[in-house]
């Protein structure tokens, strides 16, 4: 095993996970990341979960490989017993399957053990979101810094909110990406799917003026030069550019400035307000799929849940019959 691959390993899987082992959920992973273009995030949770489970066989001096069916209802039972919810059930239950599929593809099992296995059924929650109203006082509040944080934090906002984004999209915006003119951006997503999004006239704007500003967040050589970078948002972060959460304590900070509850407020957040806030204005729904990039439009249709809800208590509010029940004649 070299050092890379046993520094990612959990503390208590060193020393019990076989080479076997290890190197078959290798080799899912490298299948993940070049045919199905897995995030790094994706890849490190598939890694953890399959990992877990090999410490669970561990016990029983048993290998994932060749575990049984049974095996994977024990370590159901397990996770169940141990109070793990059942969204991580779930999950850990989801990474098994795509790892068993991969050995019966690649002809190292001659059958996949998950076909008898029942993933627990979950009630879906709906996303958090925020009013119109909050979001033009958190962009007022940004545009009212007149700094490099401050054109970088109304500059994301807008992106986030005027595009429907995901967070892991805007901080990896490259230079090139942004059009000198035109309002329309491509974005690679999930699976290293592209899609075109607009960019809004106050978008436009606000990467205008934050370019104008950018090079004062460049890191400087020894020479006292500012150091080229190829990120949109660079920072001092190992990757180069904006991490998910340092943007997210700005945000929290840009509530809390804007008087606003500040733990109501993520980067996920204003992905979900620009969805929902377009079906209120009559979107249609097959459009905002393909704005935010969802492969199902299933994904989608969980934002028709916000705005009934929303309708529901509207009229539940403010029609004037709300309390006043009709009197039998």
């Amino acid at each position: 095993m070299d050092k890379e691959k046993s520094r990612r390993l959990p503390k208590e899987a060193k020393g019990n996970v076989e080479p076997e082992s290890l190197r078959q959920i290798e080799a899912f992973l490298d299948m993940m990341r070049g045919e199905r273009g897995s995030s790094k995030n994706t890849c490190e949770s598939y890694h953890r979960d399959l990992v877990n489970f090999t410490l669970f066989l561990h016990q029983t001096k048993k290998k994932i490989k060749t575990a049984s069916a049974a095996d994977i209802q024990s370590y159901q039972r397990h996770l169940g017993a141990a109070d793990f919810s059942g969204k991580t059930i779930a999950r850990r239950l989801s990474s098994l399957r795509q790892f068993y599929q991969f050995l019966l593809t690649e002809e190292w099992r001659q059958d996949d053990p998950m076909v008898l296995i029942e993933t627990p059924k979950l009630k879906r929650s709906l996303p958090k979101t925020a009013t119109e109203q909050e979001i033009i006082q958190l962009l007022q509040t940004a545009a009212q810094q007149k700094n490099a944080d401050g054109f970088r934090m109304l500059a994301m906002m807008e992106l986030l909110y005027g595009s429907g984004l995901r967070v892991s999209e805007l901080i990896s915006l490259k230079i090139s990406q942004i059009p000198q003119h035109g309002g329309v951006i491509m974005i690679q997503g999930k699976g290293g799917k592209e899609r075109m999004v607009p960019l809004s006239p106050p978008a436009q704007t606000a990467i205008k003026e934050w370019l104008a500003h950018r090079a004062e967040t460049l890191k400087t050589a020894s020479d006292g030069k500012k150091i080229p970078s190829i990120w949109l948002f660079p920072s001092y972060s190992n990757q180069g550019h904006m991490t998910r959460q340092n943007f997210a304590v700005q945000l929290k900070n840009l509530a809390i400035t804007a008087k606003l509850d500040h733990h109501k407020f993520s980067p996920h957040v204003l992905r979900h307000a620009f969805a929902t806030h377009l079906l209120e204005h009559g979107a249609d729904l097959r459009t905002v799929q393909q704005l935010l990039g969802h492969a199902d439009i299933a994904t989608t249709q969980i934002y028709t849940h916000v705005t009934d809800d929303r309708k529901k208590a509207l009229v539940q509010n403010y029609h004037p019959l709300r309390q006043k029940p009709l009197k039998k004649k």
